[in-house]
């Protein structure tokens, strides 16, 4: 049951910050299932196999590069247009809250800890990316030489 309830809120996030964010309208189902499989690695990873913040953040963030690139040659369109709604539900929104929220009652140790999982989980996302990008490019070199023999 917590599996279909976390997939379908992180789908149903992705596609309402599609709708805000103006994303084609035939790009919504694809964002949605992008964002869901992103969380759902990231869930997946911390509930079931206990990895820590940014190796589940970096993997849910490969995991929607990487699917970002498949419907973005599906559907022709950028693949800006599926990564940016599809990181909602990575996005640390919580700890950083929770961060300033300590900073404001004077605990500074525990508002420290917070700004540092907000800074792990927003590296580890942008080092997902940065790999998704390494392998695409991998990926068309390898195709652009086999064409070329």
């Amino acid at each position: 049951m917590n599996f279909i309830v976390n997939f379908l809120f992180s789908m149903f996030s992705t596609i309402a910050f599609s709708v805000i964010t103006n994303i084609p309208r035939r790009a919504f189902l694809a964002c949605g299932v992008t964002g869901a499989a992103g969380w759902m690695t990231f869930w997946i990873l911390q509930t079931y196999f206990h990895q820590n913040i940014g190796i589940s953040n970096f993997l849910g963030a490969l995991m929607i590069g990487l699917i970002s690139i498949l419907f973005s040659k599906i559907m022709h369109m950028p693949v800006i247009v599926f990564n940016v709604p599809s990181l909602v539900p990575l996005v640390p929104g919580g700890p950083a809250y929770m961060a300033v929220r300590h900073m404001m009652n004077q605990e500074f140790t525990e508002s420290m800890e917070k700004v540092v999982t907000v800074l792990v989980t927003a590296g580890a996302i942008a080092i997902g990316f940065m790999f998704t990008n390494v392998i695409e490019r991998a990926l068309k070199r390898t195709r652009s030489n086999l064409r070329m023999r």
